[in-house]
């Protein structure tokens, strides 16, 4: 029996959740969510399709599905996760909260002339809603991120009390409420539109490929590929959590769905608990920063600096890459250390056939990236993805009751000129196409059960994207405060004060700054705070536009690995049964590339295809940085082709310092060094045989 259908089958169950703590519930609770959570998804792919509000209005009511969903699924506190039923006071928050949108739709043109005039009816609405977003947002991303924006709501209210060099004019109750709601700088700002368009339709279309059967298909390519390689199951973990970062919108959630079988895995052919659960949450949050999802912030990005979104995965790749060849080079030394082996062949899947039974299931991916860099908007292109997933699953249940190899062609082939029809007429015949399809499946065997998994994967959808959609209004406050009070500036004058004697001293204040936020902070949010108080600074100190943002967006994700809060780490804790702080130490020391790529692609804008570089300039970075991954390898896990001594360590860790700096001498030197270190235990190696 192979591997994968052994690990499949004895799966272990986590406690832990990403967000908060759901209710257990049944019956008429239960299917009150179920409706909730296909409303909102049947809303969010009908704005991707037909648009039918203005923009403000979509995020109005996308924060009132947010709402709606959240107060019925996440209880007050921990102990209502027993809760079978909805309290009564939570089912009226959750119909408050649906409600509150809809003064949007219904008052719209009057909140348009009387801006900056708000009537009373205006200032409680306002209220109410900002009101029940933070306790929405503190029922499911905690306390960290809440407590955040309500300091900076109170410095809002009090901030002109405060010393000269950080207060401001001070600002009225009618003008701070009517920031945070009224209008499109505050809880509906920028945040929550890219939440209620690109970032929900990619989290859908990410579950509907979960529901097809991508997971295992990752996991069999990354077994058949290395399984049987030396440690090879550790790279079993980085290929498919790399892989399953590729669609997924969260690090979190691909701990806990692709770590239920890859930690196990590990345990099981010798790596130790903490080993395995730090090599997984390391590889999970790599997919943050992996192309074409990048954990939805790519969106934001690109929204926020005003730039095409294929701007922003080009400078990505290259970071990503490196991240993984870091990973997978930690595992290769830990597995030589300890003299681990691979999986038996006979235990490892066949790539190609499995690629050959599955391969259809990589062509919405396909097309997504095809659009994506060809100059269609993420919101078309996700929208696209999502009706070819649809097509594909729902065209499967019928196509496997057709006997006959050439009408299984001809039907295949209708179904390509049916999607392929959006070029000429738009989304309308596809959304036609799937509609057949669906009747279709009422009616041929299997059909029933095809039907049921494209509904589930409608509600997890829902579900999933209550997380980012919350954190992201809430965010919108501590905007709405920047934007009115114009505090950011005092954070980024400190910064380039700093930066005026030192650019160094500048990136590490950016970088625990971001670390510290991180804290508790989903990615999303901590992006968002951070670009807009650090990022413009770097900019003024001369670091291009995109990599200042890439600089905070990178160390957001760190904070996720990094102790003493590391939800990535407790994620995979909760799995390998294993201490949490330990799994954060080592996935911490796994993930170096994660702290230094940063820094060289700010002293070298070519790592991230920025400032126009030539190709000798990428290569060169390149390769540096490939050395210096070399040797932080060796030094960190004390082995090369032999035990490595305190002293080998010390200098591999001092050379990679070298190439990490961008000083002309220090690469000479480096290079110089690193090849001398690599001969000499080469001729240990040769000795020692």
């Amino acid at each position: 029996m192979s591997v994968l259908m052994h690990e499949e089958n004895r799966e272990e169950e986590s406690d832990f959740e990403e967000h908060g703590h759901q209710r257990r519930l049944v019956g008429w609770a239960a299917s009150a969510v179920v409706f909730g959570a296909l409303a909102f998804s049947a809303y969010q792919i009908s704005v991707a399709a037909f648009h039918p509000f203005s923009s403000l209005v979509i995020r109005a009511l996308h924060v009132s599905f947010l709402m709606f969903l959240i107060f019925m699924l996440y209880p007050m506190n921990a102990k209502g996760r027993s809760e079978q039923s909805i309290p009564w006071y939570d089912v009226l928050l959750s119909l408050l909260g649906f409600g509150v949108g809809f003064y949007h739709l219904i008052f719209e043109a009057d909140l348009i002339e009387r801006s900056g005039d708000p009537t009373n009816a205006d200032l409680i609405v306002a209220t109410l809603a900002s009101v029940l977003v933070f306790e929405a947002a503190r029922r499911v991303v905690g306390w960290a991120l809440t407590f955040v924006c309500a300091a900076f709501l109170a410095y809002g209210f009090f901030g002109q009390y405060l010393p000269l060099s950080i207060a401001h004019r001070g600002f009225g109750f009618d003008q701070i409420v009517g920031q945070l709601y009224l209008g499109s700088d505050g809880i509906l700002g920028t945040p929550t539109l890219v939440s209620a368009t690109y970032i929900f339709l990619f989290i859908l279309f990410g579950t509907f490929l979960e529901h097809a059967g991508m997971i295992r298909l990752f996991n069999a390519l990354a077994l058949g590929l290395v399984g049987r390689a030396q440690g090879g199951p550790a790279k079993v973990a980085v290929i498919s959590s790399g892989l399953m970062g590729t669609i997924s919108g969260s690090g979190v959630a691909n701990v806990l769905t692709v770590g239920q079988f890859t930690i196990p895995l590990m345990k099981r052919f010798g790596y130790s608990s903490v080993f395995a659960g730090a090599v997984e949450a390391t590889s999970s949050m790599g997919g943050q920063i992996m192309p074409p999802v990048m954990g939805a912030v790519a969106f934001i990005m690109a929204e926020t600096l005003n730039v095409p979104y294929a701007d922003i995965v080009m400078a990505a790749i290259i970071p990503a890459m490196l991240y993984y060849v870091t990973a997978f080079w930690m595992v290769h030394l830990e597995a030589g250390r300890l003299k681990l082996l691979g999986i038996p062949a006979d235990q490892c899947p066949n790539p190609w056939k499995e690629l050959k039974a599955s391969w259809h299931l990589a062509l919405p991916l396909a097309a997504l990236v095809y659009m994506l860099f060809h100059g269609f908007t993420p919101m078309f292109a996700g929208m696209m993805g999502l009706t070819l997933t649809a097509v594909l699953i729902l065209g499967a249940a019928i196509a496997v009751r057709i006997s006959q190899k050439a009408l299984r062609y001809v039907f295949w082939f209708s179904l390509g000129l049916g999607a392929a029809s959006f070029i000429e007429w738009g989304i309308v015949p596809v959304l036609g196409v799937i509609g057949v399809l669906a009747v279709f499946n009422f009616f041929v065997q299997g059909g029933k059960e095809t039907l049921l998994t494209m509904k589930k994967a409608l509600i997890d959808g829902a579900k999933q994207a209550l997380g980012v959609g919350i954190a992201c209004a809430i965010v919108g406050v501590i905007i709405g405060v920047l934007t009115l009070t114009g505090a950011a500036s005092n954070f980024a004058g400190f910064i380039l004060e700093v930066g005026q004697t030192s650019l160094f001293l500048s990136l590490l204040l950016t970088m625990v700054a971001c670390l510290i936020l991180g804290m508790g902070i989903p990615t999303i949010p901590n992006y968002i705070i951070t670009s807009s108080i650090a990022a413009p600074a770097l900019l003024k100190l001369g670091v291009p536009l995109i990599v200042s943002h890439m600089f905070v967006f990178y160390f957001g994700i760190m904070a996720d690995l990094t102790p003493p809060v590391a939800l990535a780490a407790f994620a995979a804790a909760s799995i390998a049964k294993a201490s949490a702080m330990k799994i954060g130490f080592k996935a911490t020391q796994i993930a170096i590339a994660g702290f230094v790529v940063p820094f060289m692609a700010v002293y070298d804008p070519s790592l991230m295809l920025q400032g126009d570089p030539t190709w000798t300039a990428v290569v060169y970075v390149v390769i540096k940085a490939l050395l210096a991954i070399f040797l932080w390898g060796c030094a960190a896990i004390g082995y090369l082709w032999t035990p490595l001594k305190v002293i080998e360590r010390v200098c591999a860790a001092g050379i990679a310092v070298l190439l990490v700096a961008a000083l002309p001498i220090t690469d000479e030197i480096g290079f110089t060094l690193g090849t001398l270190f690599v001969v000499w235990n080469l001729w240990r190696r040769y000795k020692a045989q």
